[in-house]
């Protein structure tokens, strides 16, 4: 009996995650190109017509070498990794987040704030266990929201710096593009003896400009965009977890901490309601005559 009681507790259940496809994304993407395709085709035009390896080889190689003679290589490299993001979200639930740190505000109001201990270390949240091991340590608790807005700070600034790469890139792309319409054109000048071939050369000549605006307001851009609201997000999410630690630590009654917390709810999806397992949704009473 001795060893059951000192035996640790259970793990804490960790906010669910979301780690699905971006369905913004890919069906923007899908509108954008299937409206430009289709106008292609409804106009008398093929699909071969705006297939040119060499167009996209001029454009995306040009782009890329613009990009990387601006960027440092450690944030062109993380910029890459990050871009896979655009199209998968894997954000924590606030509702969830809510609820686990509302958990901790009663346990630590019923036993101290020192028996969040071994809870923190079963934290998964890397941001959320340093905020609770700071709290537990006692350390002061304007020193904690220093340290982890500093922490807030420097990730945003790390990640906008990453945007600014695909940012960089929707500039350079059209200019790139212009450059692989006139080199096209150099190649009709040779032929202009033939009006045939001058006619087809100038119409592959503007594909290359046509893949520059296109990649740059189709992708680049619109990934920066996405990113800096990606990291937005992260920051509301991290300054949730710095009200809900500084509450619990002053003490703060965990009913007053949830109405205070739930601001942060603002602008996410409407969860449904949680109820007991076998429990049925009430039926609607009978209308008495």
């Amino acid at each position: 009996m001795a060893e059951q009681a000192k035996s640790p507790p259970a793990a804490e259940a960790p906010p669910k995650v979301s780690a699905k496809l971006d369905f913004a994304s890919i069906a923007g993407l899908a509108v954008a190109l299937l409206g430009i395709l289709g106008g292609l085709i409804l106009e008398g035009g093929r699909l071969k017509d705006v297939a040119q390896i060499t167009a996209a080889m001029i454009v995306l190689g040009g782009t890329t070498g613009a990009v990387l003679v601006t960027t440092p290589a450690h944030i062109a490299i993380g910029a890459v990794k990050r871009f896979a993001g655009v199209f998968r979200d894997s954000s924590t639930s606030v509702s969830d987040l809510i609820e686990q740190v509302i958990r901790f505000a009663n346990k630590a109001r019923k036993n101290g704030l020192v028996s969040l201990e071994q809870d923190a270390e079963q934290v998964a949240d890397p941001f959320l266990k340093k905020a609770l091991n700071l709290a537990v340590d006692g350390t002061d608790l304007q020193e904690i929201r220093k340290m982890l807005e500093l922490e807030i700070e420097m990730e945003e600034q790390h990640v906008e710096a990453e945007a600014r790469v695909f940012e960089s890139a929707g500039g350079y792309a059209p200019t790139i593009g212009i450059i692989g319409a006139v080199l096209g054109l150099i190649q009709v000048m040779k032929n202009l003896a033939n009006i045939e071939e001058v006619g087809h050369g100038i119409a592959v000549a503007f594909v290359a400009t046509v893949y520059g605006v296109g990649s740059a307001n189709l992708l680049f851009l619109p990934a920066a965009g996405k990113i800096k609201a990606r990291v937005a997000g992260e920051a509301r999410r991290k300054e949730l977890i710095i009200e809900a630690v500084s509450g619990i630590a002053e003490g703060l009654n965990p009913k007053l901490l949830r109405l205070k917390l739930e601001a942060y709810q603002k602008g996410e999806p409407a969860a449904k309601e949680a109820k007991p397992k076998g429990e049925k949704a009430p039926a609607s009473e009978p209308v008495k005559a």
